[in-house]
């Protein structure tokens, strides 16, 4: 049985290279994310707005906790998902954990094209939006380098790329 919580800052590529890991070792994938919008029938955007961050990361939890039982599975986590209460000791119990490096330049790059997507940088322009990643990811870090394994996460642009990090983590953490 293999669980892998992968988690780094939004637009880490925890989704791209889940995808990839998972269709490369043959279990599933689940972007929480979507698994909530799923079960919600709502963007997380629209539970944002309905309930407040606060009640979105309880049911962002429970979720978790839901996912995280599941049998060969990868699961990309949402930005804050390892930093509210004990979600990161859970994963850490359940499965294998990668925290996705990411500089800077790459994070804002990716941010800037999906921005409108994202409910907490959506109306930021981009100095306020790297003044937010440069912010956020120092104040998030120590959580995420709680993780088993750290990947970086800025060479997931080509396939080749995602390839090459796909197999990268998959010798770091034993899985072939």
């Amino acid at each position: 049985m293999t669980r892998v919580f992968l988690m780094g800052f939004m637009g880490s590529g925890k989704t791209t290279l889940g995808k990839a890991l998972a269709r490369d070792l043959g279990l599933s994938f689940h972007d929480l994310d979507q698994y909530i919008e799923n079960r919600y029938m709502k963007s997380v955007s629209q539970l944002f707005a309905q309930y407040g961050e606060q009640e979105f990361r309880r049911i962002e939890s429970r979720l978790l906790r839901e996912v995280g039982e599941f049998d060969d599975v990868i699961v990309a986590c949402g930005g804050s998902t390892p930093l509210i209460g004990d979600n990161m000791d859970y994963m850490l119990s359940m499965g294998k954990t990668v925290y996705l490096q990411c500089s800077y330049d790459t994070l804002l790059r990716r941010l800037k094209v999906a921005r409108s997507k994202r409910p907490l940088i959506a109306a930021m322009d981009d100095d306020r939006l790297g003044e937010y990643i440069v912010s956020e990811t120092a104040r998030r870090e120590p959580g995420y380098l709680k993780a088993e394994f750290v990947c970086p996460g800025d060479r997931l642009e080509t396939r080749d790329q995602i390839s090459e990090t796909v197999r990268y983590i998959e010798e770091l953490m034993n899985l072939e």
